[in-house]
C-alpha cells in the first residue's frame, strides 16, 4: 500500500502526517505557535520561520513513531504559497528526507490542500466550487476535475481573515480575530451601518469596509459614545460574509456547478456555515470539520496523492514560492 509522509510549514503551523492510499490517516501531528504569536498580534516571520527549525524534527519523529520509513512511498512538503522563512524550513526537512531515503519529492499548493481535505469527508463531485477563504487568500477556484484549477475572484486588497484580524484589533482584542469576532457576533444584533463593498464580476474587497469600521469607531470614541462590541462585531460580519454568498451565488448563476465547498481557516466561522445551508440548496455542499480548516499536514497528503497520480514530482533543486497561484501549479 502507497503512503505519502507529508510536512506543513507555510505559516505557523509545524506539521506532520503520514496517509496510505486509501485515504487513511495513520498518523497526524500539529504543533502551532498562535501563544507565541498572540503577544505580538499577528505573525512575526521571523519569529515562525525559528520556531520551525525547532519544532520540526520532533514533530517528524512523533509523526513515525510505530512507522519505519521503508512504508513511504513518496515525501510531500508545501511548496507555497506562505512566508518564505516557514516554507523553507519544511522543504529542506522534505528534501533530507527525500535525498537520504531515496524517496520521490512532491511539493504541494497549499490551497490545493485546504480544497481536497475534503475528501476525506466525501467524494468530490465536478464541476466543482471551492470558496476559499483564509488569513491570507479570499478566492473562488473553479474545477472541472482534479487536475484544472481556474480562478474566477480574488480579493483585489485585504483577505477576509486579515479583515476579520483588524478589525477585532479596533476592538482591542488580540490575534487571531476571527474567532474572538465569531463568538461576539452570536451575541449581538446588526444595529451599526457598514457599506457593502462594491466590486465588479466575481472579486471581492474588504480594505474599505475595514476602514469604514476604524472610521466608525474613531466617531464614536469622539463623541464619547460607547462601542457595543457584539453589535459591531455582528454587523462587520454580515457585511463581510454577504459579500462572499453575493460572489459565490453569481458564479452558480454564470457556471454549471455540482459541488461546492468551503476551505480554509474563515471555513470555521459559525454564521459563514449557515451562509452556506442556507443559500447552497441546489448543489452538493461540504463543509469540512474545524479541525481540517487550519493548517495541517494530511491535507497536504491527500493534495500530495493527486500530484503522486499524475506523476508530479519535483527535484531537489525545486524553489519554494511565497506567492504562487493555483493555476499555476
Amino acid at each position: 500500500m502507497q503512503k505519502i509522509l507529508a510536512i506543513e510549514s507555510s505559516c505557523d503551523e509545524t506539521a506532520c502526517a503520514l496517509l496510505n492510499e486509501k485515504l487513511e490517516i495513520e498518523t497526524s501531528i500539529v504543533t502551532s505557535q498562535i501563544d507565541v504569536h498572540a503577544r505580538f498580534g499577528g505573525v512575526i516571520p521571523e519569529v515562525a520561520s525559528r520556531m520551525h527549525v525547532e519544532q520540526i524534527s520532533t514533530i517528524i519523529k512523533e509523526a513515525l513513531k510505530g512507522h519505519d520509513m521503508s512504508e513511504v512511498s513518496a515525501i510531500a512538503y508545501t511548496i507555497g504559497p506562505g512566508l518564505i522563512g516557514s516554507l523553507h524550513i519544511g522543504a529542506i526537512a522534505a528534501k533530507s528526507l527525500a535525498f537520504f531515503y531515496d524517496k520521490p519529492l512532491i511539493g504541494v499548493h497549499h490551497l490545493k490542500g485546504h480544497i481536497f481535505v475534503n475528501e476525506l469527508i466525501e467524494p468530490l463531485e465536478y464541476p466543482l466550487l471551492a470558496l476559499v477563504v483564509s488569513g491570507g487568500h479570499t478566492e473562488l477556484v473553479y474545477m472541472k476535475s482534479d487536475h484544472d484549477f481556474k480562478i474566477l475572484g480574488t480579493t483585489l486588497d485585504d483577505a477576509i481573515g486579515e479583515a476579520f484580524d483588524k478589525v477585532a484589533r479596533i476592538m482591542n482584542f488580540g490575534y487571531p480575530g476571527g474567532p474572538i469576532i465569531d463568538k461576539l457576533a452570536q451575541k449581538g444584533q446588526v444595529t451599526y451601518k457598514l457599506p457593502s463593498p462594491k466590486v465588479d464580476g466575481y472579486n471581492f474587497s474588504f480594505s474599505g469596509l475595514k476602514n469604514a469600521c476604524l472610521t466608525l469607531a474613531n466617531k464614536l470614541e469622539r463623541n464619547n459614545e460607547t462601542l457595543n462590541k457584539e453589535d459591531f462585531a455582528k454587523s462587520f460580519e454580515e457585511v463581510a460574509l454577504g459579500h462572499l454568498i453575493q460572489k459565490l451565488k453569481l458564479v452558480l448563476n454564470d457556471y454549471e456547478v455540482k459541488h461546492v465547498l468551503i476551505a480554509g481557516g474563515v471555513a470555521a466561522n459559525s454564521r459563514l456555515r449557515e451562509l452556506m445551508k442556507e443559500n447552497i440548496t441546489k448543489q452538493k455542499l461540504t463543509l469540512p470539520p474545524l479541525k481540517y480548516c487550519t493548517d495541517n499536514a494530511t491535507m497536504i497528503a491527500v493534495a500530495a496523492f493527486k500530484e503522486l497520480k499524475y506523476g508530479n514530482f519535483v527535484d531537489l533543486s525545486a524553489a519554494s514560492r511565497s506567492s504562487l497561484s493555483i493555476e499555476a501549479c
